[in-house]
C-alpha cells in the first residue's frame, strides 16, 4: 500500500494539468477506488480530492510568481472561468491571483511522500472470517463524523430507541453477536478529515426480513471480514483501534477494503475501564 501511494503521488505530479477522477487515479496503481478513498485520508490527513486540488493551486502559485498570466493558468489547471479559479485560489491561499503576481506572495503545499513509521513494535490481534449475506435491522440517523469522545448524535439515537423497538430487534436478531451493534455507512469523502456526515445504525444482525414499520433494514452482502477484538476503556480503546486499523494495519496488510458497513459492538458491564469490543471491516485480498 505504501508503495502504491508513492506511485500515486508521482502520477498526480505528472498529470496536474489534466482532469483526474478518483476512479482514474486509483486504476493507475491497482487499488480500488473505495479502498483508496477510505484509507488515503487516514494516512495523509486530507482527502485525495482535496490533495489534488491543493497541489494544483500550489503549482499555479509558482507559475503566478514566475509571471505567467492568470487567464492561461486558470484554464491550464482545469478551471472553466477566471472567477472560479480566483475564488478557489483565494480560499486556499488568502490572496487573489493578481495579488500574488504583483507582490510575489508564495504559499506552498508540498508533494506527499509516504513511509512506514514503526512505533513500539506493538501487534494487533485480528482474524479473517467469511460471513454469508445477512441483514442489519434497527434505527438510523445521519450523524456528524467524530474521532474522539462520545458522539452526542449517536448517544441521542441510542436514547431514542423505544422498549418496543428493543424487543422487535431482539426477536429478529439471530446472527452473532446476538446483541446491539453499531454500523456506519454512506460516508462523506471528507470523513477521514473529521468532516461531513455518515449514516449510523444501531440494531441487530439477522437472516430474517424486517416486517416492523418502525425499524429500518439494510442488506450486507457475503464478504470476507477482518475482525479486530479489543479490550479496555470505552470508548477510548475502541477509537484507538479504529485509528490503528487505517493508519497501521491496512497499509501493511495484504488486504484492501470492500464497500460495506463498518460494524462494531461492545459487551457492556459494570466496568467501563475494561470492556470487550469487536470491529468488523469487509476486505478482499489484493
Amino acid at each position: 500500500m505504501i508503495q502504491n501511494l508513492n506511485q500515486l503521488m508521482d502520477y498526480i505530479e505528472e498529470h496536474l494539468t489534466e482532469e483526474m477522477s478518483i476512479g482514474k487515479v486509483a486504476k493507475t496503481v491497482g487499488i480500488s477506488e473505495y479502498h483508496l478513498k477510505r484509507t488515503f485520508s487516514f494516512i495523509a490527513g486530507i482527502s485525495l480530492s482535496q490533495y489534488i486540488k491543493k497541489r494544483k493551486l500550489a503549482s499555479a502559485n509558482v507559475e503566478l510568481i514566475d509571471g505567467e498570466k492568470v487567464t492561461e493558468i486558470a484554464f491550464k489547471y482545469g478551471y472553466q472561468s477566471i472567477d472560479g479559479f480566483s475564488r478557489a485560489f483565494r480560499d486556499w491561499s488568502g490572496y487573489l491571483p493578481s495579488e500574488v503576481s504583483e507582490n510575489k506572495v508564495q504559499k506552498s503545499f508540498p508533494k506527499l511522500t509516504f513511509y512506514i513509521d514503526v512505533k513500539g513494535g506493538s501487534s494487533m490481534e485480528f482474524r479473517i472470517e467469511k460471513k454469508d449475506k445477512f441483514n442489519l435491522v434497527g434505527i438510523t440517523k445521519v450523524v456528524p463524523i467524530q474521532f474522539e469522545g462520545e458522539n452526542n448524535a449517536i448517544q441521542e439515537l441510542a436514547q431514542s430507541i423505544t422498549e418496543s423497538q428493543r424487543n422487535e430487534m431482539r426477536e429478529l436478531g439471530d446472527v452473532y453477536p446476538y446483541q446491539f451493534l453499531n454500523a456506519s455507512y454512506n460516508f462523506d469523502e471528507e470523513r477521514l478529515e473529521e468532516k461531513g456526515n455518515l449514516t449510523h445504525m444501531i440494531g441487530y444482525a439477522t437472516t430474517k426480513r424486517n416486517h416492523y414499520s418502525d425499524l429500518e433494514q439494510t442488506s450486507v452482502e457475503s464478504n470476507t471480514w477482518a475482525i479486530f477484538p479489543n479490550q479496555g476503556s470505552f470508548p477510548t480503546t475502541l477509537q484507538e483501534t479504529w485509528g490503528k486499523i487505517y493508519s497501521e494495519w491496512l497499509p501493511d496488510s495484504n488486504y484492501e477494503l470492500v464497500k460495506a458497513p463498518e460494524i462494531s459492538f461492545t459487551k457492556f458491564d459494570n466496568n467501563q475501564n475494561n470492556l470487550y469490543s469487536e470491529i468488523w471491516i469487509a476486505v478482499k485480498e489484493k
